[in-house]
């Protein structure tokens, strides 16, 4: 199989070498043969319990899981976009709580903060964002439980805003906080992507309390709990930020 072009052969040097610190000498032929990721845990002799080699391994490889991911990823490559026909109606809520503990944010007092490397920090209103240019997607939200559905998303293209802001495009990552204690963060190309979506709308409305409002970032290259509701900060930084479900183990890139 021809390797990407964007797939330098340095790079992909790198990543065999890395995937061969998880195996025994004898065993890095079979890895050179074509092995999957799953089927170097396999390799590693680990005893499926819970025990701190199971987790260390696990974490190791997620941790290559997200080079590899980053090393595909392409601004050339989009999520496909559907008819307003396809659109899954009612939309699902999803959250890590119910319907009762929905943040319920006064839209007008709501400021949304921007930190660390950029220009201009100054907070922004609802309504300046809902004057800002407007484009509108119809994408499918995976869900890494094994579901997804088809919405209409509105509202900034984030480059655009990253760009408003001042944003340094060679910092590593953005990060969200979130009204609901939520966090999560993505690497500086997804931020760039041009369907990742300061969205404000949800099939031409106002952003409902269940969807996110006042805001969500929508990001259909990627699986749902890397689209963060209710934002209220967004931090551009070299400082690996982490996310609730990646703390936890969810792989970071979290790519769909």
């Amino acid at each position: 199989m021809k390797k990407p072009d964007f797939l330098s052969d340095s790079d992909a040097r790198d990543l065999v070498k890395d995937a061969e610190k998880l195996l025994s000498p004898d065993r890095r032929r079979v890895l050179r043969q074509g092995l999957t990721l799953g089927g170097i845990m396999m390799l590693t002799g680990c005893d499926i319990s819970d025990n701190e080699s199971v987790e260390t391994a696990l974490s190791r490889m997620s941790r290559f899981n997200d080079r590899v991911q980053g090393f595909l990823f392409s601004h050339r490559n989009l999520a496909p976009e559907y008819k307003a026909s396809e659109i899954t109606r009612p939309f699902p809520f999803n959250a890590f709580y119910g319907w009762d503990d929905i943040p319920q944010i006064d839209g007008r007092d709501f400021q949304l903060e921007i930190r660390g490397l950029v220009r201009d920090t100054k907070h922004w209103t609802l309504p300046e964002l809902y004057h800002m240019q407007q484009v509108s997607q119809i994408t499918r939200h995976i869900c890494v439980e094994g579901w997804s559905a088809i919405g209409k998303w509105g509202g900034v293209p984030f480059a655009h805003f990253l760009q408003l802001i001042g944003a340094d495009m060679r910092a590593k990552y953005v990060s969200f906080r979130c009204a609901d204690d939520y966090y999560t963060s993505i690497d500086m190309a997804t931020a760039l992507h041009p369907q990742t979506l300061l969205a404000l709308t949800w099939d031409n409305k106002i952003l409902p309390p269940e969807y996110g409002y006042p805001m969500k970032i929508r990001i259909p290259t990627k699986l749902g709990y890397k689209n963060p509701k209710h934002v209220l900060s967004i931090e551009v930084t070299n400082r690996f930020p982490g996310g609730y479900w990646e703390d936890q183990g969810y792989n970071w890139f979290g790519g769909s």
